[in-house]
């Protein structure tokens, strides 16, 4: 848990050139994600079920004052690769079943949730090296290829190919750019 927390600070850190401290002090983003790990570790560990309902009942409850204050919801059964970064506290919903990959960045406001009627009904799966721009919507039964940056405002229900951009609502394809400088 500690380890792949280690990755998140890393990248605040890299982001920002600010010391560790200072980042844990102020970056509501970490917050969230810290009690996020934590409760996703001890929801994925092999620990007596007895010990574990205990230990996630006070989990949710850190997690509802996180979400309060900080107005990030990320509920500890979604999946995060290490290197998460949140660009900006505020409005960012992440679906209890979401999948997201290694090194991806969102930021205020995104949405990251369930869509759909029937077979196209689900949550995205996210891959590595995605930006996702502010008040982005992903949604759906879908799946985001590697190095995909999605801009600010787009509504996304329908597959992304890896190292592309797209925009909009309904988002399109704008161009064959990748991640890089995003990241």
């Amino acid at each position: 848990m500690f380890k792949i927390f280690k990755t998140d600070l890393k990248k605040y850190e890299d982001y920002s050139g600010k010391s560790k401290a200072i980042l844990l002090l102020t970056q509501q983003g970490l917050w969230a994600l810290f009690v996020y790990r934590i409760s996703n570790s001890i929801y994925t560990s092999k620990l007596p079920t007895f010990f574990k309902t205990i230990l996630l009942l006070g989990c949710v409850i850190s997690q509802k004052w996180i979400e309060i204050i900080t107005g990030i919801s990320i509920p500890y059964t979604a999946t995060l690769g290490s290197h998460f970064y949140i660009g900006h506290f505020g409005g960012i919903i992440i679906n209890a079943n979401a999948v997201i990959g290694d090194n991806c960045n969102i930021s205020q406001g995104v949405t990251i949730g369930v869509s759909g009627v029937g077979y196209k009904r689900g949550v995205p799966v996210i891959g590595h090296d995605v930006y996702i721009g502010a008040n982005a919507v992903v949604a759906g039964n879908i799946s985001v290829g590697d190095g995909a940056v999605i801009g600010a405002n787009s509504l996304v229900t329908r597959d992304v190919s890896p190292r592309t951009t797209v925009l909009g609502v309904p988002a399109v394809k704008i161009n064959d750019k990748d991640s890089k400088g995003y990241i």
